[in-house]
């Protein structure tokens, strides 16, 4: 049984990672996901601390990654309105175009948002909507960063066990 729990969580965790780059996927969560499975077997594992621990970062860093494109454009000047559009243009650029469309969605969106605030600066809302997608790659990096440290634990937990799969 515990060798089907450990393959199990492994596709949990491996679909973590790619959930990192593809916000179809919640990559953090999923991996998590994965953890959670594994503490499922008959090994001698971390306890329900670690899974708190880890479970809250997965957590945060999910809602973190709805933010930081908006961040993104406003440290590259933009307004408000291109947070705004920047937050809206991720939701809609992921309904209607998939994981391609939260690139296209926060760079559009930032940029539609600032030219709504002021329409003779497209200059202006062009910076803001780079910032965006800077701040896009950043979410990004950020899930792939937990998502691997969540593998790390994994394999630690699995080869530190090997001797009692069954």
């Amino acid at each position: 049984m515990d060798f089907l729990l450990i393959l199990i969580g492994l596709i949990f965790i491996i679909l973590g990672i790619i959930g990192s780059f593809l916000p179809v996927i919640p990559g953090p969560i999923t991996g998590w996901v994965g953890l959670l499975i594994l503490h499922q077997t008959s090994f001698e594992l971390n306890g329900n601390l670690f899974l708190t621990i880890t479970l809250i970062i997965s957590i945060l860093v999910f809602l973190i990654d709805y933010i930081i494109p908006a961040l993104g454009a406003k440290k590259f000047g933009g307004t408000k309105w291109g947070m705004w559009g920047s937050t809206i243009g991720l939701i809609i650029g992921l309904l209607f175009l998939g994981p391609l469309g939260v690139l296209i969605g926060a760079f559009l969106g930032a940029f539609l948002g600032e030219l709504i605030a002021n329409p003779k600066k497209s200059e202006h809302a062009l910076k803001a909507a780079f910032g965006a997608f800077i701040g896009f790659l950043s979410g990004a990096f950020l899930k792939f960063s937990v998502s691997l440290v969540f593998l790390y634990y994994y394999f630690k937990i699995v080869f530190s066990n090997l001797d009692q799969i069954t």
